[in-house]
């Protein structure tokens, strides 16, 4: 159960209504995992929402690349809403069911392409050891070209606090599932 109840939206202020219509607009009409939270302060709701959209709709990152690293980060977190929201889409995105499946068992995947090789390194390294080593970042660099890479870690980082927030406030996950072990 939810540490903070979600806010009925007969119950949204109007500051509260203008982010929800927002939020669900991109989000096929739902409102929910850490947005519901986030919406107990608009202005929050409303910046994470913006910053979320930028990377998720508009980046220049590949889907099924973005995927992967929100499922390493719903994993390297346990973040059960998170990887419920995405791992849906990270099979259509393309992601084999066998990638998908290693992650959430953490494992290391067998990749086949060698760029998402490289993104489940990045992101890895990066949430064990708090950094980047210059080997893997000179690595990623030339595959991915500065913009891409920044992309990418902002990702990490836009997923980890979404987790943060999810796990803090025990987001539910609908139907009360919990699809990581």
């Amino acid at each position: 159960m939810a540490r903070i109840p979600e806010i009925p939206v007969a119950q949204l202020t109007d500051a509260q209504r203008l982010v929800h219509d927002q939020i669900a607009g991109a989000r096929a009409g739902a409102v929910a995992g850490p947005f519901a939270i986030w919406l107990h302060v608009p202005q929050i709701a409303d910046r994470a929402n913006q910053f979320g959209n930028t990377i998720r709709l508009q980046g220049a990152l590949e889907k099924r690349l973005f995927e992967l690293i929100v499922l390493i980060t719903a994993r390297h977190w346990s973040s059960q809403y998170e990887w419920f929201a995405h791992q849906d889409a990270a099979l259509k995105a393309g992601l084999s069911p066998e990638i998908v499946e290693a992650i959430r068992a953490r494992r290391a995947p067998d990749f086949t392409h060698d760029d998402e090789r490289l993104i489940f390194e990045i992101v890895t390294e990066l949430y064990e050891t708090r950094t980047v080593s210059q080997g893997t970042y000179d690595r990623a660099l030339k595959q991915f070209g500065p913009e891409l890479l920044i992309e990418a870690i902002t990702t990490a980082g836009f997923y980890t606090m979404a987790a943060m927030v999810i796990n803090s406030f025990d987001a539910p996950v609908p139907g009360g599932g919990r699809p990581l072990p």
